[in-house]
Formats: structure tokens, C-alpha cells, sequence
């Protein structure tokens, strides 16, 4: 009766899955605070991509992590073709070609020495115009080395118009643009940071979003979708259901919640003391996610639950 009933269901269509893949290591590396999850080798992450195409899924971000001695304050892996990122891109396209939506993460926190999202200044601070000019040269990269979709996580003002600006000037009207629309200041962004070699100084509270806003975040979604966002999405997740609610309830496009790192990891945690039901926390957490409005929802359980739900 419940089955039949139920206003919410989820289904591997639904799900997207982030992964990590790491220059120069021979064999995948577990991330300490994320019990489950790897940071990839290009022959693991190619694996990864295979699976997630059996279980059904939609698509997979993909997430470079350079080495260490290759990261610098204009964040040139990013924008380098040898990349890693660049790399994988190429790698995971010639494993399942259009039988997976191949989503590459744009942004420069991953490949800078100081570990922001963008150029800095003199001062230190970010520079918002001159970090437009570094992403439309990464949306570029990364349109030619395979991107579907390119998810563009800085933060910065205009960075939608300018990187469909630089896809189509290179004919990529084809590449679409999953715009990180509402991206707040959260806490729950800690084990990420490990996951992705992190070598932030500071904080981003000077352009991610202050966790008391709302107006603010509906702000952001006129302005992306006038600059021609493709799809939206809600991060983090678990702790914004209200925020993801109101934004699906005003737009026409389609609409994404990202399940961050501290929100897996508390589950994944919480089940290892044995204080909760892992799967059934799992599920519940999705399920939320998704009663909320979410048509489609980046977390590190995609294949996991695609598969159970297929099993089901």
C-alpha cells in the first residue's frame, strides 16, 4: 500500500555522481573523512564511469586534483590540456561516450596554491573580472576535451554570461551549463577539502552565499538564468530544503541539489557507531531531497542506490 501510494519516488535517472581522480597516483586513494570514496586513478575512475552507465544513473562530475608541485596562483592545471582534469574528461568519454552525461567541475580551487576559487589581487582578495577571463579559458578546455556539461562553482558575478559567451564563440553551443546558482558558506564543505587536496587559506565568505539569506539566493537565480543557465542547482543540500523549494517552485528549468561531503559523512559516521540505519538513513535523505524539488541530485551513494533501486 505504501509502495503504491508514495507521492516521491527516486530513480537512477535521478542521480549524479561526483568523483575524484588524482594525478600521479597508481592506485586509488581513500579519503579518510569520506568512508567509501576515492580519490581515482584514471584506469579506477574509467571503472567508476562503467558502473555508473550499468546502474543507470544520469551523469558524473568530474573533479581534478593536480599534484601539488603543478598548482600555482593562476590555478594552469585548470586550463592546461594535459590537465588532469582535461585528461579524465577524455578518458571517461572514450569509455562510455554518450551513455553517461560527462559534467566536469570549472573552477579554480582545485588547481591554485592558495586554494580559491579565483585570481587574488594584490591584496589577497579575489578578483572577480580577471577570474571571468580564467573560466572562460577552463569552459573552452573543457568543452574540447568532451565535457556534456560544465559546472561552474565559483561564485563569481557573471560567470554564466561569460562562459556561454566563450562556448559559443568556439561553436559549443551544444555544451550545456549546470549553474551552482545557490552556493552557501556552509560547514558541512569540510571533508571536500581533503578529497580534492585543498590548499585554501581563509574563507570564501566574500562570494559564496551568507547561510541567514534567501533573497539573496533568488537574486542569483534571476541572474543566471537571464545570463542563460541551462539547469540550476542548490548546495549544499540536507540543511537548504527550504531554499531548494523555493527555487523549484520558480523556475522552469531543471533543478539540482548537490548531497555535499559533511552531509555523507555524518550519515556514514553515524552507521559505522551503529546509532542510525545506514541504507535507511541513505534513503530517507534522497528522498527528502528529492520531495523538495529536486529533479536531479549529486551524491557519492549514486551508484550504490541506482543499483538498489534497480534490485528493488
Amino acid at each position: 500500500m505504501r509502495r503504491m501510494v508514495a507521492e516521491t519516488r527516486l530513480h537512477p535517472a535521478d542521480l549524479i555522481l561526483p568523483a575524484f581522480v588524482r594525478e600521479g597516483v597508481s592506485e586509488p586513494v581513500p579519503i579518510a573523512a569520506m568512508p567509501g570514496v576515492v580519490q581515482h586513478t584514471r584506469d579506477s575512475l574509467k571503472k567508476a564511469a562503467a558502473e555508473a552507465v550499468a546502474a543507470g544513473i544520469s551523469g558524473i562530475m568530474l573533479f581534478g586534483v593536480p599534484e601539488e608541485s603543478k598548482k600555482d596562483a593562476l590555478g594552469t592545471p585548470g586550463t592546461d590540456p594535459d590537465g588532469i582534469l582535461q585528461v579524465a574528461l577524455r578518458d571517461v568519454r572514450a569509455e562510455v561516450g554518450d551513455d553517461l552525461l560527462v559534467m566536469s567541475d570549472l573552477c579554480l580551487d582545485e588547481t591554485t596554491d592558495h586554494g580559491h576559487c579565483g585570481v587574488l589581487d594584490a591584496q589577497g582578495r579575489v578578483d572577480n573580472d580577471a577570474t571571468l577571463e580564467r573560466y572562460a579559458e577552463m569552459a573552452q578546455v573543457q568543452a574540447d576535451a568532451g565535457a556534456h556539461v560544465v559546472g561552474p562553482s565559483g561564485m563569481m558575478d557573471g560567470q554564466i554570461g561569460v562562459i556561454r559567451d566563450a562556448l559559443d564563440q568556439i561553436g559549443r553551443e551544444d555544451v550545456a551549463i549546470l549553474a551552482y546558482t545557490v552556493k552557501y558558506a556552509s560547514a558541512f564543505y569540510g571533508p571536500f577539502r581533503e578529497a580534492v587536496g585543498s590548499s585554501l587559506q581563509g574563507d570564501r565568505k566574500t562570494y559564496q552565499q551568507d547561510p541567514a539569506n534567501v533573497r539573496e539566493s533568488l537574486r542569483e537565480l534571476a541572474l543566471d538564468l537571464e545570463e542563460g543557465a541551462d539547469m540550476v542547482m542548490v548546495k549544499p543540500a540536507g540543511p537548504y530544503l527550504d531554499i531548494l523549494a523555493r527555487v523549484a517552485d520558480a523556475v522552469d528549468v531543471p533543478v539540482a541539489a548537490y548531497q555535499i561531503s559533511g552531509e555523507y559523512s555524518m550519515i556514514e559516521a553515524a552507521a559505522e557507531k551503529g546509532w542510525i540505519d545506514r541504507d535507511r538513513a541513505i534513503m530517507e535523505s534522497l528522498t527528502g531531497i528529492r520531495r523538495a524539488g529536486a529533479r536531479n541530485i549529486l551524491t557519492y551513494w549514486a551508484t550504490e542506490v541506482a543499483q538498489r533501486i534497480k534490485d528493488q
